[in-house]
Parts: C-alpha cells; structure tokens; sequence
C-alpha cells in the first residue's frame, strides 16, 4: 500500500518527460517475402506520421521457406500475431494483416479499410491508466480498470526511419522492400493490475530506436492504453 501510494504521488508531480495522450495501437503483420505487402507497407507509411495512431511493423518468418530469410523477423513476432489468430477467431496467420487495438483486423491493402477501424477503436476504449516516463529508465503507469487477472505491460523498441532491403530471393527477389517503424524487440515488462505501479526500462540495445509501451489484455486481447516519451 505504501510504495503504490509513492507511486500515486509521482503520477501526480508529472516529470519532465512525462507521456503524451495515448494513441491507437495499430499493428502490420508483414514479411519482406511477401509480394502483395508493398501497398501496407505504404499505409503504414503514411500512419507513422500521425500523433493519434502508434504504427507498428512486425516481420513474421513463416515465409522464411519461399527462399529469402527476412532480416527483421522474430519467432515472437510470429507468435503474437498467432495469439491474435486465436483470440479473432481466424483460421490461420497471413499476410499482410493489420490488427487495430486487439479488437479488429482487415488485410490491410487499401488505406480507406483501416481508417473506420482506428475511429472505432478510439470510441470504444476506456479511459485509459495515466502514464508517464521518467528519463529512459522507467514507465509509471497510474490507476484505471484492469481485466480479471490484470493486464499485460509490454515494451516496443522501433526504428522510425524507413528501412530499404533489397530482396535477393524467392518471391520478391530484386525487388526493393521499404518497411517504416519496424518493431526490433518486444519484452514484457509485467502485470498491471489497475494500482498504480511503476516498471523498469531496460537499455536499448540500438541507436536510433524510439519507445513505446503498450498494457494490453492478455493473450492477444484488446489494448487499454499506448504511451510514447514526450519528443
């Protein structure tokens, strides 16, 4: 009780470095091996430039066997996108897909599929916990209505450069991939609970990465706030 009310009270002073107002969490499942990704590697694109919207690119490996191992894919990677599969109802993992706040998801190959999907999202999330970053060693995260069991607190590292990978096999060879706010690591940091609590950031491991942290429902469930540092 005591070190939730410290926390309470350091919520409350608001460091320097404290979040902005939490945006959408929208998701590209994609893979540099993937002929028909091109086009939502242009939406994403587009979204990276939005405050409202965190656009995040996953690179899964399942297409790893046409002949080209993509440079950016995870085995986790891969894997949460099968956490959404279940949770969704869907038969099996493709790309590209785009899964918008854990809530819904659309293959993503126009611009104007995604847009009803983000202003829906924002509708029907709650109010979102307070958080706030202290320099690049902690995330608080305040008060607010957790699931049953708590939530999942999970922290992105991603590079907001638009990354160009010439492919030099299978489906895509000599074809020049452009891919934008490609996620470099993924690491739970706990449980939130709805009580304030405050998580360490582990270091980046690479220059030119950006932060964000996401509380989210368990096993692919639906997002409950996005926070990104202050620039």
């Amino acid at each position: 009780m005591r070190t939730a009310a410290v926390i309470a009270l350091l919520l409350l002073a608001g460091p320097a470095n404290a979040a902005s107002r939490s945006s959408v969490l929208v998701e590209l499942f994609t893979a540099q091996g993937c002929g028909p990704c091109a086009e939502a590697n242009a939406h994403i694109d587009r979204l990276s430039e939005r405050t409202d919207v965190l656009a995040l690119t996953f690179s899964v490996d399942y297409w790893d066997y046409l002949g080209w191992t993509d440079t950016f894919a995870r085995p986790e990677f891969t894997e949460r996108q099968r956490a959404y599969v279940t949770r969704l109802k869907l038969r099996e993992p493709y790309t590209p897909q785009v899964v918008v706040d854990g809530r819904e998801e659309t293959q993503a190959r126009r611009g104007a599929d995604l847009e009803p999907l983000i202003r829906a999202a924002r509708a029907a999330r709650p109010s979102p916990p307070d958080m706030r970053f202290v320099s690049q060693r902690r995330v608080d995260v305040g008060s607010g209505r957790a699931p049953r069991g708590g939530a999942e607190v999970w922290l992105v590292r991603y590079d907001p450069r638009a990354v160009e990978v010439v492919v030099r096999a299978g489906d895509n060879r000599g074809e020049t991939v452009v891919q934008r706010n490609v996620v470099r690591r993924m690491e739970r940091l706990g449980v939130w609970r709805g009580r304030p609590q405050a998580y360490r950031l582990p270091p980046s491991q690479e220059d030119g990465l950006r932060t964000a942290v996401i509380v989210q429902h368990p096993r692919g469930g639906r997002v409950i706030g996005v926070a990104r540092p202050e620039s």
